[in-house]
């Protein structure tokens, strides 16, 4: 076969040596090497071997022509779209650092010849073998370190690479910074919680802090309105430089305090488990944010005549409808719960004499168990306004919800106490699995506990 053979096309417009690159066949793609006009061929989509490899995920193949392919093709002054088309393909497979691979080291003759001729060469070839054998070793031996090696890697590399990029901003022109996607990615990056993106971003570009978006939103708004709280307390944190952006306004004439009266996105509010909860999360970032906001704010009407306090009741209607139902019908099922704790602990044992041990774990068993049932009833008959999720509600329910579980504990101490009298004067052995088997519904409780 010539030369020029291996760049005839098929009918997809694809070469014999893309072909080979796709399904990461080493050894035809050393062969087809001999001719050099192939790495730079592209295919009916306009992309160079290298590029189709790194759209294909084929990392290892991404990593051997990276450095065969000319330079000059990944230029920023070249008319080629290359290089951005290749820098953008590995930061979305994550491949940040080009590293010289075992294939490579061991290269061709030729390149042999050369490490050998030059004692500078030779000393990175034996270091780079050095690397290899302790990378291999650590990976054989703790798989772990290598995993958690590798991860921070990746995280350093994309780090230095956001450094890289966000350098050129200042040049950009605001018809450029468009084109970028500067907006949307600083979006993204809240919306993500990538507290590392806007760190870096506010160090490098600090007017960032007062750019609008086409919502006529700022970073801090955005974080708001997407409630992430590590990005939210990073620009509190600037002082008197974020007092500006504390006053703007987006294009619906909503100010901050409308923007955190806004229902948290789903992605958000899935984190939380209950919608009474939910609801709670809510109203504390609404009163964090009228604590620090200018009063003035909670007067303030948007382009739909409401104010944050209104908007807020308006966005979060079906919220507080889901709330009160989760709260009456986990009240009720912890009410059924601890009513029968308190007339199993009545009425058992009522004529027995008992043992110290059980009469108390009795009485401690009845009395938490009507705590629960009084607090649940209360739950039940509240009038289940807003700003009963904010404490009224979770404190119940954590009040109830301890007396009940120590209701149930207490409960299991006097069963463990009654099976023990019962039985140890005629079978003392079979007392201990009864004994046993009581404490396995808090375990199972307890382990269900850790993992939610």
């Amino acid at each position: 076969m010539e030369k020029d053979d291996l760049e005839i096309k098929n009918k997809i417009g694809e070469t014999t040596f893309s072909i080979a690159i796709i399904n990461e066949c080493f050894h035809m793609v050393k062969v087809m090497k001999k001719n050099d006009n192939l790495l730079t061929l592209k295919n009916r989509h306009g992309a160079i071997p290298v590029v189709v490899a790194s759209l294909f995920s084929a990392k290892e193949m991404v990593r051997h022509l990276h450095h065969k392919t000319p330079i000059e093709v990944f230029k920023p002054e070249s008319d080629d779209r290359s290089g951005a088309t290749l820098l953008n393909s590995l930061i979305v497979d994550g491949i940040f650092g080009i590293n010289i691979s075992e294939s490579e080291i061991e290269g061709s003759g030729e390149s042999e010849g050369d490490l050998e001729s030059n004692a500078n060469a030779s000393r990175a070839k034996t270091h780079c073998v050095l690397i290899i054998f302790i990378r291999n070793l650590i990976k054989w031996l703790v798989p772990d370190i290598k995993k958690i090696h590798d991860a921070k890697l990746s995280h350093d590399q994309a780090v230095e690479h956001i450094r890289c990029i966000f350098k050129e901003i200042p040049r950009l022109n605001k018809k450029q910074l468009e084109m970028f996607g500067l907006d949307k990615a600083i979006y993204d990056a809240i919306k993500h919680g990538m507290i590392e993106f806007i760190e870096e971003i506010m160090k490098l570009y600090p007017e960032i802090i007062w750019r609008k978006d086409e919502k006529g939103r700022t970073l801090f708004a955005n974080a708001i309105v997407l409630r992430q709280e590590s990005i939210f307390a990073h620009v509190l944190r600037l002082g008197s430089k974020q007092r500006v952006a504390l006053l703007q306004h987006d294009i619906f004439r909503n100010n901050l305090l409308h923007l955190a009266a806004k229902l948290s996105p789903p992605s958000r509010l899935d984190h939380i488990s209950g919608a009474a909860l939910q609801m709670q999360r809510e109203l504390q970032w609404f009163e964090e944010l009228r604590k620090i906001l200018p009063p003035k704010f909670e007067e303030e009407l948007n382009e739909n005549n409401r104010t944050p306090a209104s908007l807020f009741s308006y966005e979060h209607e079906e919220l507080m409808k889901e709330g009160e139902r989760w709260m009456k019908n986990n009240a009720a099922s912890c009410m059924v719960v601890a009513t029968l704790i308190a007339a199993v602990m009545f009425t058992i044992f009522l004529k027995s004499n008992a043992f110290l041990v059980f009469i108390i774990a009795n009485s401690i068993s009845l009395f938490a168990s009507s705590t629960s049932v009084l607090v649940f009833l209360g739950v039940l008959t509240s009038h289940y306004a807003k700003n009963d999720f904010l404490q009224s509600f979770p404190a119940k329910s954590i009040l109830g919800l301890f007396t009940l579980f120590f209701s149930i504990v207490t409960m299991m101490i006097s069963f463990g106490s009654a099976i023990f009298i019962t039985l140890q004067a005629r079978l003392a052995w079979v007392s201990i699995p009864f004994i046993v088997l009581s404490t396995i519904p808090i375990a199972i409780l307890r382990c269900y506990s850790s993992l939610s």
